[in-house]
Protein backbone atom coordinates (compact mmCIF):
# COMPACT_ATOMS: atom_id res chain seq x y z
CA UNK A 1 0.00 0.00 0.00
CA UNK A 2 1.26 3.65 -1.13
CA UNK A 3 2.63 5.84 1.25
CA UNK A 4 1.09 9.46 0.23
CA UNK A 5 2.78 12.52 0.52
CA UNK A 6 1.28 16.64 0.17
CA UNK A 7 2.27 18.91 -2.41
CA UNK A 8 1.23 22.06 -4.01
CA UNK A 9 2.23 21.16 -7.24
CA UNK A 10 2.81 17.85 -9.47
CA UNK A 11 6.80 17.06 -8.12
CA UNK A 12 8.95 16.28 -11.10
CA UNK A 13 9.48 12.30 -9.56
CA UNK A 14 5.80 11.46 -10.62
CA UNK A 15 5.47 9.27 -13.21
CA UNK A 16 1.51 9.43 -13.81
CA UNK A 17 -0.67 12.12 -13.14
CA UNK A 18 -4.67 12.43 -13.57
CA UNK A 19 -6.30 14.75 -15.66
CA UNK A 20 -10.05 14.90 -13.41
CA UNK A 21 -13.51 15.12 -15.94
CA UNK A 22 -16.46 16.32 -14.68
CA UNK A 23 -19.48 14.71 -16.50
CA UNK A 24 -21.02 17.87 -17.57
CA UNK A 25 -17.66 19.98 -18.70
CA UNK A 26 -16.97 16.93 -21.03
CA UNK A 27 -17.86 18.59 -24.33
CA UNK A 28 -14.88 21.78 -23.43
CA UNK A 29 -12.05 18.79 -23.86
CA UNK A 30 -10.17 19.47 -27.25
CA UNK A 31 -11.94 18.13 -29.93
CA UNK A 32 -9.45 15.27 -30.89
CA UNK A 33 -9.26 14.46 -27.24
CA UNK A 34 -12.97 14.29 -27.09
CA UNK A 35 -13.46 12.17 -30.09
CA UNK A 36 -10.74 9.84 -28.26
CA UNK A 37 -12.04 9.63 -25.17
CA UNK A 38 -15.56 8.68 -26.55
CA UNK A 39 -14.52 6.08 -28.74
CA UNK A 40 -13.33 4.54 -24.88
CA UNK A 41 -16.78 5.09 -23.51
CA UNK A 42 -15.34 7.42 -21.38
CA UNK A 43 -17.80 10.24 -20.13
CA UNK A 44 -16.82 11.33 -17.18
CA UNK A 45 -18.89 9.10 -14.77
CA UNK A 46 -16.85 8.40 -11.47
CA UNK A 47 -14.46 5.76 -11.73
CA UNK A 48 -14.08 6.06 -15.16
CA UNK A 49 -10.31 5.97 -16.00
CA UNK A 50 -8.43 6.71 -19.46
CA UNK A 51 -4.92 6.55 -20.23
CA UNK A 52 -3.92 9.41 -22.93
CA UNK A 53 -1.15 8.56 -25.30
CA UNK A 54 2.31 9.94 -23.82
CA UNK A 55 3.73 13.01 -25.21
CA UNK A 56 7.63 12.75 -24.78
CA UNK A 57 9.10 12.22 -21.51
CA UNK A 58 6.50 13.42 -19.29
CA UNK A 59 4.59 11.41 -17.11
CA UNK A 60 1.61 9.12 -18.03
CA UNK A 61 -1.77 11.43 -18.01
CA UNK A 62 -4.61 10.13 -17.49
CA UNK A 63 -8.24 10.93 -17.80
CA UNK A 64 -10.58 10.75 -14.48
CA UNK A 65 -14.25 10.68 -14.31
CA UNK A 66 -15.58 12.66 -11.03
CA UNK A 67 -19.15 12.61 -12.38
CA UNK A 68 -21.37 16.28 -12.73
CA UNK A 69 -19.48 19.23 -11.20
CA UNK A 70 -22.29 20.17 -8.81
CA UNK A 71 -21.83 16.41 -6.93
CA UNK A 72 -18.24 16.47 -6.94
CA UNK A 73 -18.19 15.81 -2.42
CA UNK A 74 -16.24 13.16 -0.83
CA UNK A 75 -18.29 10.27 -2.51
CA UNK A 76 -17.06 11.04 -6.33
CA UNK A 77 -13.29 12.09 -5.11
CA UNK A 78 -13.80 8.74 -2.86
CA UNK A 79 -14.48 6.67 -5.71
CA UNK A 80 -12.50 8.33 -8.43
CA UNK A 81 -9.47 8.04 -6.54
CA UNK A 82 -9.32 4.62 -5.90
CA UNK A 83 -10.34 3.75 -9.81
CA UNK A 84 -7.27 5.90 -10.33
CA UNK A 85 -4.96 4.51 -7.69
CA UNK A 86 -5.68 1.07 -9.50
CA UNK A 87 -5.13 1.88 -13.06
CA UNK A 88 -1.34 3.30 -12.26
CA UNK A 89 -0.51 0.48 -9.42
CA UNK A 90 2.25 -0.66 -11.40
CA UNK A 91 3.97 3.09 -11.24
CA UNK A 92 6.16 4.06 -8.62
CA UNK A 93 5.55 7.38 -7.63
CA UNK A 94 2.52 9.01 -9.28
CA UNK A 95 0.40 12.07 -8.01
CA UNK A 96 -3.05 13.14 -7.83
CA UNK A 97 -4.79 16.47 -8.78
CA UNK A 98 -8.52 15.21 -7.66
CA UNK A 99 -8.48 17.04 -4.14
CA UNK A 100 -8.74 20.11 -5.66
CA UNK A 101 -11.76 19.91 -7.51
CA UNK A 102 -13.67 21.10 -4.45
CA UNK A 103 -13.04 24.79 -5.88
CA UNK A 104 -11.49 27.10 -4.73
CA UNK A 105 -14.17 28.68 -2.75
CA UNK A 106 -14.19 25.51 -0.60
CA UNK A 107 -14.71 25.88 2.96
CA UNK A 108 -11.72 24.38 5.18
CA UNK A 109 -13.99 21.43 6.30
CA UNK A 110 -15.18 20.60 2.65
CA UNK A 111 -11.32 20.65 1.85
CA UNK A 112 -10.26 18.50 4.71
CA UNK A 113 -12.98 15.85 3.61
CA UNK A 114 -12.14 16.32 -0.04
CA UNK A 115 -8.22 15.68 0.80
CA UNK A 116 -9.24 12.80 2.96
CA UNK A 117 -11.92 11.11 0.50
CA UNK A 118 -8.57 11.13 -2.01
CA UNK A 119 -5.95 9.70 0.32
CA UNK A 120 -9.22 6.88 1.52
CA UNK A 121 -8.96 6.35 -2.00
CA UNK A 122 -5.63 6.16 -3.00
CA UNK A 123 -4.44 3.90 -0.14
CA UNK A 124 -7.12 1.90 0.65
CA UNK A 125 -8.09 0.38 -2.97
CA UNK A 126 -4.38 -0.28 -2.81
CA UNK A 127 -4.50 -2.26 0.38
CA UNK A 128 -3.48 -5.76 0.37
CA UNK A 129 -3.21 -8.80 3.12
CA UNK A 130 0.65 -9.57 2.73
CA UNK A 131 1.07 -11.89 5.56
CA UNK A 132 1.35 -15.35 4.06
CA UNK A 133 2.22 -13.72 0.63
CA UNK A 134 5.91 -13.85 -0.88
CA UNK A 135 6.90 -10.25 -1.60
CA UNK A 136 6.79 -8.40 -4.84
CA UNK A 137 8.20 -5.00 -5.60
CA UNK A 138 5.53 -4.47 -8.34
CA UNK A 139 3.14 -2.54 -6.37
CA UNK A 140 2.56 1.48 -5.88
CA UNK A 141 4.75 2.82 -4.01
CA UNK A 142 4.03 6.82 -2.87
CA UNK A 143 1.20 9.26 -4.09
CA UNK A 144 1.43 12.57 -3.88
CA UNK A 145 -1.73 14.56 -2.94
CA UNK A 146 -1.74 17.65 -4.30
CA UNK A 147 -3.19 20.52 -2.17
CA UNK A 148 -3.46 24.27 -3.33
CA UNK A 149 -2.67 26.36 -0.50
CA UNK A 150 -1.16 25.76 2.79
CA UNK A 151 -1.32 23.35 5.54
CA UNK A 152 -1.95 20.35 3.34
CA UNK A 153 0.30 18.22 4.86
CA UNK A 154 -1.14 18.22 8.27
CA UNK A 155 -4.89 17.38 6.26
CA UNK A 156 -3.46 14.62 4.21
CA UNK A 157 -1.01 12.99 7.04
CA UNK A 158 -4.23 13.20 9.64
CA UNK A 159 -6.04 11.75 6.93
CA UNK A 160 -3.54 8.54 6.43
CA UNK A 161 -3.43 8.41 10.02
CA UNK A 162 -7.08 7.44 9.78
CA UNK A 163 -6.91 5.04 6.51
CA UNK A 164 -3.48 3.17 8.61
CA UNK A 165 -6.63 2.98 11.12
CA UNK A 166 -8.52 1.05 8.62
CA UNK A 167 -5.77 -0.83 7.40
CA UNK A 168 -4.86 -2.52 11.00
CA UNK A 169 -8.90 -3.47 11.44
CA UNK A 170 -8.50 -5.39 7.64
CA UNK A 171 -5.50 -6.73 9.02
CA UNK A 172 -7.13 -8.31 12.33
CA UNK A 173 -10.09 -9.73 10.49
CA UNK A 174 -8.08 -11.35 7.99
CA UNK A 175 -5.73 -13.19 10.06
CA UNK A 176 -6.83 -16.56 10.10
CA UNK A 177 -8.40 -17.56 13.14
CA UNK A 178 -6.18 -20.48 14.33
CA UNK A 179 -3.94 -17.79 14.87
CA UNK A 180 -5.70 -15.06 16.30
CA UNK A 181 -6.68 -16.38 19.60
CA UNK A 182 -8.42 -14.30 21.89
CA UNK A 183 -4.99 -13.78 23.47
CA UNK A 184 -3.20 -13.21 20.59
CA UNK A 185 -5.53 -10.13 20.05
CA UNK A 186 -5.45 -8.82 23.41
CA UNK A 187 -1.77 -8.79 23.04
CA UNK A 188 -1.81 -6.66 19.92
CA UNK A 189 -4.34 -4.50 21.40
CA UNK A 190 -2.01 -4.11 24.58
CA UNK A 191 0.70 -2.81 22.14
CA UNK A 192 -1.06 -0.90 19.72
CA UNK A 193 -3.34 0.81 22.25
CA UNK A 194 0.24 1.27 24.45
CA UNK A 195 1.32 3.26 21.57
CA UNK A 196 -1.63 5.56 20.74
CA UNK A 197 -1.17 6.51 24.24
CA UNK A 198 -4.39 4.84 25.57
CA UNK A 199 -4.94 3.02 28.74
CA UNK A 200 -5.04 -0.84 28.25
CA UNK A 201 -6.40 -3.57 30.81
CA UNK A 202 -6.54 -6.96 30.07
CA UNK A 203 -9.13 -9.58 32.00
CA UNK A 204 -7.78 -13.53 31.68
CA UNK A 205 -9.61 -16.49 32.10
CA UNK A 206 -9.85 -15.88 35.78
CA UNK A 207 -10.82 -12.68 36.00
CA UNK A 208 -13.76 -12.99 33.56
CA UNK A 209 -15.32 -15.33 36.02
CA UNK A 210 -14.46 -13.53 39.02
CA UNK A 211 -16.48 -10.32 37.20
CA UNK A 212 -19.57 -12.90 36.33
CA UNK A 213 -18.99 -12.27 32.88
CA UNK A 214 -21.38 -15.00 32.09
CA UNK A 215 -22.25 -14.47 28.66
CA UNK A 216 -18.60 -14.31 27.81
CA UNK A 217 -17.88 -18.00 30.00
CA UNK A 218 -20.97 -19.61 28.13
CA UNK A 219 -19.73 -19.15 24.70
CA UNK A 220 -15.92 -20.28 25.78
CA UNK A 221 -16.56 -23.52 27.30
CA UNK A 222 -16.40 -25.52 23.88
CA UNK A 223 -12.94 -23.71 23.05
CA UNK A 224 -9.43 -24.93 24.40
CA UNK A 225 -8.23 -21.07 23.42
CA UNK A 226 -9.04 -19.17 26.89
CA UNK A 227 -10.79 -15.88 26.99
CA UNK A 228 -10.16 -12.31 27.23
CA UNK A 229 -11.77 -8.79 27.87
CA UNK A 230 -9.87 -5.85 26.66
CA UNK A 231 -10.33 -2.16 28.04
CA UNK A 232 -8.99 0.56 26.26
CA UNK A 233 -9.39 4.30 27.92
CA UNK A 234 -8.73 7.56 26.11
CA UNK A 235 -8.79 10.56 27.32
CA UNK A 236 -8.35 13.94 25.06
CA UNK A 237 -5.87 16.46 25.46
CA UNK A 238 -8.13 19.15 26.81
CA UNK A 239 -10.29 18.01 29.97
CA UNK A 240 -14.03 17.29 29.00
CA UNK A 241 -16.87 15.80 31.15
CA UNK A 242 -18.57 13.70 28.20
CA UNK A 243 -17.61 10.48 27.93
CA UNK A 244 -18.60 7.53 25.31
CA UNK A 245 -18.60 3.74 25.36
CA UNK A 246 -17.70 1.94 22.74
CA UNK A 247 -18.59 -1.64 22.56
CA UNK A 248 -16.80 -4.40 19.64
CA UNK A 249 -17.61 -7.98 19.20
CA UNK A 250 -14.82 -10.02 19.72
CA UNK A 251 -15.75 -13.42 18.03
CA UNK A 252 -12.00 -14.51 16.76
CA UNK A 253 -13.42 -17.49 15.00
CA UNK A 254 -17.22 -18.34 15.02
CA UNK A 255 -17.70 -21.98 14.35
CA UNK A 256 -21.49 -21.78 15.17
CA UNK A 257 -21.32 -23.74 17.94
CA UNK A 258 -22.99 -27.22 18.80
CA UNK A 259 -25.40 -25.15 16.47
CA UNK A 260 -22.97 -25.70 13.77
CA UNK A 261 -22.72 -23.52 11.14
CA UNK A 262 -22.45 -25.19 7.62
CA UNK A 263 -18.80 -25.45 5.83
CA UNK A 264 -19.46 -22.68 3.46
CA UNK A 265 -20.75 -20.49 6.73
CA UNK A 266 -17.52 -21.23 8.07
CA UNK A 267 -15.70 -19.87 4.94
CA UNK A 268 -15.67 -16.21 6.35
CA UNK A 269 -16.15 -16.42 10.34
CA UNK A 270 -12.30 -15.33 10.94
CA UNK A 271 -13.77 -12.09 10.24
CA UNK A 272 -16.55 -12.20 13.49
CA UNK A 273 -14.22 -10.23 15.27
CA UNK A 274 -14.44 -7.58 13.26
CA UNK A 275 -16.62 -5.10 15.88
CA UNK A 276 -13.90 -5.56 18.25
CA UNK A 277 -11.50 -4.63 15.39
CA UNK A 278 -13.22 -1.23 14.60
CA UNK A 279 -13.25 -0.61 18.39
CA UNK A 280 -9.13 -0.98 18.47
CA UNK A 281 -8.63 0.51 15.01
CA UNK A 282 -10.95 3.39 15.91
CA UNK A 283 -9.39 4.21 19.36
CA UNK A 284 -6.03 3.71 18.56
CA UNK A 285 -6.58 7.50 15.66
CA UNK A 286 -8.36 9.18 18.37
CA UNK A 287 -5.30 11.04 19.73
CA UNK A 288 -4.36 11.81 16.35
CA UNK A 289 -7.86 13.43 15.21
CA UNK A 290 -7.72 15.53 18.25
CA UNK A 291 -11.40 13.79 19.29
CA UNK A 292 -12.85 16.42 22.08
CA UNK A 293 -14.65 13.53 24.35
CA UNK A 294 -13.25 10.67 26.90
CA UNK A 295 -13.70 7.20 25.08
CA UNK A 296 -13.94 3.50 26.59
CA UNK A 297 -13.72 0.76 24.82
CA UNK A 298 -14.54 -2.46 25.71
CA UNK A 299 -13.90 -5.62 23.72
CA UNK A 300 -14.89 -9.57 24.47
CA UNK A 301 -12.70 -12.23 22.98
CA UNK A 302 -13.17 -15.69 22.42
CA UNK A 303 -13.81 -17.91 19.65
CA UNK A 304 -17.22 -20.53 19.41
CA UNK A 305 -16.27 -23.90 18.91
CA UNK A 306 -17.58 -27.33 19.79
CA UNK A 307 -15.50 -28.90 22.50
CA UNK A 308 -16.48 -31.59 24.56
CA UNK A 309 -17.91 -29.04 27.13
CA UNK A 310 -19.36 -26.67 24.72
CA UNK A 311 -22.81 -24.73 25.96
CA UNK A 312 -25.72 -26.82 25.06
CA UNK A 313 -29.12 -25.73 23.46
CA UNK A 314 -31.20 -25.44 26.33
CA UNK A 315 -28.36 -24.79 28.14
CA UNK A 316 -28.77 -21.38 31.18
CA UNK A 317 -26.09 -18.77 32.00
CA UNK A 318 -26.51 -15.43 34.35
CA UNK A 319 -25.37 -12.39 32.59
CA UNK A 320 -23.10 -9.47 34.12
CA UNK A 321 -26.04 -7.28 34.89
CA UNK A 322 -27.78 -10.68 36.92
CA UNK A 323 -30.40 -11.49 34.31
CA UNK A 324 -30.39 -15.24 33.56
CA UNK A 325 -30.44 -16.59 29.69
CA UNK A 326 -31.31 -19.28 27.76
CA UNK A 327 -29.45 -20.25 24.93
CA UNK A 328 -31.77 -22.07 22.43
CA UNK A 329 -29.12 -21.69 19.25
CA UNK A 330 -25.68 -21.50 20.29
CA UNK A 331 -24.70 -19.91 17.07
CA UNK A 332 -26.59 -16.45 18.28
CA UNK A 333 -23.49 -16.32 20.26
CA UNK A 334 -22.30 -12.55 19.46
CA UNK A 335 -25.15 -11.26 21.52
CA UNK A 336 -24.06 -13.18 24.70
CA UNK A 337 -20.39 -11.88 24.87
CA UNK A 338 -22.23 -8.06 24.18
CA UNK A 339 -24.44 -8.52 27.12
CA UNK A 340 -21.68 -8.91 29.15
CA UNK A 341 -19.47 -5.85 27.47
CA UNK A 342 -22.52 -3.42 27.30
CA UNK A 343 -23.42 -4.37 31.37
CA UNK A 344 -19.59 -3.41 32.10
CA UNK A 345 -20.16 0.23 29.68
CA UNK A 346 -23.41 0.56 31.48
CA UNK A 347 -22.43 1.03 34.95
CA UNK A 348 -19.62 3.79 34.17
CA UNK A 349 -22.42 5.70 33.27
CA UNK A 350 -21.01 7.15 29.56
CA UNK A 351 -23.15 10.09 27.83
CA UNK A 352 -23.92 7.33 25.24
CA UNK A 353 -22.94 3.86 24.21
CA UNK A 354 -22.39 2.47 20.86
CA UNK A 355 -22.03 -1.09 20.40
CA UNK A 356 -20.78 -2.67 16.76
CA UNK A 357 -20.97 -6.35 15.81
CA UNK A 358 -20.95 -8.31 12.57
CA UNK A 359 -24.24 -9.74 14.69
CA UNK A 360 -27.04 -11.00 12.15
CA UNK A 361 -27.31 -12.08 8.65
CA UNK A 362 -30.48 -10.93 8.67
CA UNK A 363 -29.29 -7.10 8.78
CA UNK A 364 -28.20 -7.45 5.26
CA UNK A 365 -30.76 -9.56 4.19
CA UNK A 366 -33.00 -6.35 4.64
CA UNK A 367 -29.81 -3.99 3.64
CA UNK A 368 -27.68 -5.48 1.57
CA UNK A 369 -23.85 -6.43 2.05
CA UNK A 370 -22.99 -2.79 2.08
CA UNK A 371 -25.55 -1.11 4.38
CA UNK A 372 -25.08 -1.51 8.19
CA UNK A 373 -28.12 -1.54 10.71
CA UNK A 374 -28.15 0.90 13.46
CA UNK A 375 -31.24 0.76 16.07
CA UNK A 376 -31.31 3.08 18.38
CA UNK A 377 -32.49 4.46 21.99
CA UNK A 378 -31.92 8.07 21.02
CA UNK A 379 -32.56 10.04 18.27
CA UNK A 380 -29.59 12.04 18.82
CA UNK A 381 -27.06 9.51 19.15
CA UNK A 382 -28.81 8.11 15.55
CA UNK A 383 -28.55 11.32 13.84
CA UNK A 384 -24.34 11.96 14.68
CA UNK A 385 -24.10 8.33 13.50
CA UNK A 386 -25.75 9.61 10.12
CA UNK A 387 -24.17 12.29 10.01
CA UNK A 388 -20.91 10.58 9.98
CA UNK A 389 -21.83 7.99 7.63
CA UNK A 390 -22.22 10.50 5.51
CA UNK A 391 -19.32 12.14 5.49
CA UNK A 392 -17.51 8.82 5.39
CA UNK A 393 -19.04 7.26 2.90
CA UNK A 394 -19.91 3.57 5.11
CA UNK A 395 -23.56 3.94 4.84
CA UNK A 396 -25.51 2.68 7.97
CA UNK A 397 -29.32 2.56 7.92
CA UNK A 398 -31.72 3.08 10.85
CA UNK A 399 -34.06 -0.06 11.97
CA UNK A 400 -36.73 -0.04 14.65
CA UNK A 401 -36.83 -1.37 18.08
CA UNK A 402 -40.19 -2.32 18.19
CA UNK A 403 -41.21 -3.17 21.39
CA UNK A 404 -44.41 -5.48 20.38
CA UNK A 405 -41.45 -8.27 19.60
CA UNK A 406 -39.86 -8.32 22.47
CA UNK A 407 -42.41 -11.03 24.02
CA UNK A 408 -40.27 -13.45 21.20
CA UNK A 409 -37.50 -13.26 23.88
CA UNK A 410 -39.34 -14.56 26.75
CA UNK A 411 -38.31 -17.68 28.07
CA UNK A 412 -40.09 -20.30 30.38
CA UNK A 413 -36.92 -20.71 32.19
CA UNK A 414 -34.98 -18.05 32.69
CA UNK A 415 -35.59 -14.51 32.14
CA UNK A 416 -35.32 -14.16 28.60
CA UNK A 417 -34.00 -16.45 26.07
CA UNK A 418 -31.22 -15.62 23.06
CA UNK A 419 -33.08 -16.09 19.88
CA UNK A 420 -36.70 -14.82 18.78
CA UNK A 421 -40.21 -16.82 18.70
CA UNK A 422 -40.51 -15.87 15.06
CA UNK A 423 -39.09 -16.24 11.43
CA UNK A 424 -38.46 -12.62 10.64
CA UNK A 425 -37.18 -9.70 12.17
CA UNK A 426 -34.17 -11.27 13.65
CA UNK A 427 -32.02 -8.49 13.68
CA UNK A 428 -34.62 -6.60 15.41
CA UNK A 429 -35.28 -8.72 18.03
CA UNK A 430 -31.06 -8.65 18.31
CA UNK A 431 -31.13 -5.16 19.24
CA UNK A 432 -34.01 -5.68 21.58
CA UNK A 433 -32.14 -8.49 23.41
CA UNK A 434 -28.75 -5.92 23.77
CA UNK A 435 -31.37 -3.48 24.72
CA UNK A 436 -31.51 -5.23 27.71
CA UNK A 437 -28.14 -5.00 28.58
CA UNK A 438 -27.38 -1.38 27.48
CA UNK A 439 -28.72 0.19 31.12
CA UNK A 440 -30.95 3.46 30.77
CA UNK A 441 -29.10 6.07 28.92
CA UNK A 442 -28.21 6.82 25.02
CA UNK A 443 -27.55 3.36 23.40
CA UNK A 444 -26.99 2.71 19.45
CA UNK A 445 -26.70 -0.53 17.88
CA UNK A 446 -24.54 -0.91 14.64
CA UNK A 447 -25.49 -4.55 13.32
CA UNK A 448 -22.46 -4.85 10.55
CA UNK A 449 -23.89 -7.94 8.81
CA UNK A 450 -22.31 -8.48 5.39
CA UNK A 451 -20.44 -4.74 5.39
CA UNK A 452 -17.76 -6.84 7.10
CA UNK A 453 -16.60 -8.71 4.29
CA UNK A 454 -16.08 -7.85 0.30
CA UNK A 455 -16.46 -10.72 -2.69
CA UNK A 456 -14.84 -8.62 -4.67
CA UNK A 457 -12.76 -5.07 -5.50
CA UNK A 458 -15.28 -2.19 -5.40
CA UNK A 459 -14.18 1.06 -5.07
CA UNK A 460 -12.24 1.52 -1.68
CA UNK A 461 -12.89 -2.30 -0.96
CA UNK A 462 -10.38 -4.92 -1.91
CA UNK A 463 -11.26 -8.61 -1.68
CA UNK A 464 -11.44 -9.66 1.87
CA UNK A 465 -12.08 -7.82 5.17
CA UNK A 466 -13.51 -4.27 4.56
CA UNK A 467 -12.71 -1.97 7.93
CA UNK A 468 -16.08 -1.13 8.36
CA UNK A 469 -16.70 1.23 10.85
CA UNK A 470 -13.33 2.29 11.71
CA UNK A 471 -14.19 5.85 9.48
CA UNK A 472 -17.69 5.72 10.99
CA UNK A 473 -16.54 5.95 14.18
CA UNK A 474 -13.62 8.08 14.27
CA UNK A 475 -15.79 10.86 12.68
CA UNK A 476 -18.86 10.50 15.02
CA UNK A 477 -16.04 10.99 18.34
CA UNK A 478 -14.26 13.76 16.03
CA UNK A 479 -17.45 15.39 15.83
CA UNK A 480 -18.58 14.99 18.85
CA UNK A 481 -18.46 18.62 20.47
Amino acid sequence: MPSVAAATSVPRTATAVDRPVAADEFDALPAGLKRAAQLQGFEGKPGQVLALPGEGSGPLELLVGIGPRADVGPGALRTAAAAYARSVSRHAAVATRLAAEVGEDATDAQRADAVAAVVEGVRLATYRYTAYKTPTNTELDKVTVVVPGRGGKALVDRASAVVDAVCLARDLANEPGGSLTPDAFARRATEVGTAAGLKVTVWDERRIAREKLGGLVAVNLGSVNPARLVRLQYTPARRTERRVALVGKGITFDSGGLSLKTAAGMMTMKVDMSGGAAVLAAMSVLGAVGAPVAVDGWIPLTDNMTGGNAQRPGDVFRARNGKTVEVLNTDAEGRLVLADALSLAAETKPDAIIDIATLTGAASVALGGSYAAVMATDDDLAARLGAASDRTGEPVWRLPLPEEYRSQLDSPVADLKNIGSGAYGGALVAGLFLKEFAGDGAWAHIDVGMAAFSEAEKGILTKGATGYGVRLLVDTLAHWA
